[in-house]
């Protein structure tokens, strides 16, 4: 099964790109939700753009499990999608379930991950490729930030999941995500509020949606919360995910939860 939802975010011009891949469209055959393309909201500022129309990006990425026609629980399509979002670039959602992949969706990527999109009538996977694709075609507004900041809380991820599987309170495991939780609070001080400084960047929309899993899983199954002694962090938090960009685009908080339990549960 698959749906489709049209965004409008802002329109764009056609995209080269020499990366090879699988094509074949999936057929059109889904719920179409459209979007002004001319209105952005950004930070709480709206802006008025003018921009000559183009064809949407087709997206694929999953599917919420819990409710029709809505993203699902995964942040790394949640980071795509973020950055056209704030590229102002239009997309065609492609909702897939994962738990049965349709035949045309394994056709055009035959290891049935999400997301994949379609760059100049190549379908590309990997969010670390897109968000770099786009970045480079699309530069305007720039996201990119220098490379001696894109580790920045690059493991956090990693020891959230850890401590979330932990079943042993002695092993470690929440230590080890204060460390990095701490890390990170302890750059932001200094460097803040974003990872980039004032400006929201490609690596915030890529640890975003990762603590945003991390709040929900965490909350919700082992009730622990980032602690105040890290203010930055919650700011930082709080400031990312009230993004009207975020908010479109996160997974329902019901979907984080389906999406972590056998994980938990083992």
């Amino acid at each position: 099964m698959s749906t489709t939802a049209r965004i409008h975010p802002a329109a764009s011009t056609v995209l080269s790109s020499t990366i090879k891949h699988h094509l074949l469209r999936p057929p059109p055959n889904a719920v179409v939700f459209r979007t002004n393309p001319n209105s952005v909201r950004r930070r709480g500022t709206i802006r008025t753009l003018t921009v000559a129309a183009a064809a949407p990006f087709e997206v694929c990425i999953k599917a919420s499990v819990t409710v029709p026609n809505k993203p699902g629980d995964c942040p790394f399509c949640q980071r795509v999608l973020l950055t056209l979002e704030e590229k102002h670039l239009p997309y065609d959602l492609k909702l897939v379930d994962l738990g049965n992949k349709p035949e045309w969706f394994l056709k055009i990527n035959p290891e049935g991950k999400v997301p994949v999109i379609n760059l100049d009538e190549k379908w590309v996977a990997d969010s670390d490729v897109i968000t770099q694709v786009l970045e480079e075609k699309y530069p305007d507004p720039p996201l990119a930030a220098p490379p001696e900041k894109a580790s920045v809380g690059s493991k956090i991820f990693s020891t959230f999941i850890g401590f979330l599987k932990s079943k042993d309170p002695k092993d470690g495991t929440e230590q080890a995500l204060l460390n990095e939780l701490s890390a990170f609070n302890d750059y932001l001080k200094e460097n803040g509020p974003f990872i980039n400084g004032k400006e929201v960047s490609a690596v915030d929309f890529s640890l975003g949606p990762k603590l945003y899993h991390l709040e929900i899983a965490l909350g919700h199954f082992k009730d622990w919360s980032v602690p105040d002694s890290l203010p930055y962090v919650k700011s930082y938090m709080k400031s990312i995910f009230s993004l009207d960009s975020f908010v479109k685009t996160s997974a329902l908080k019901e979907d984080v939860i389906v999406g972590w339990r056998p994980k938990v549960l083992g």
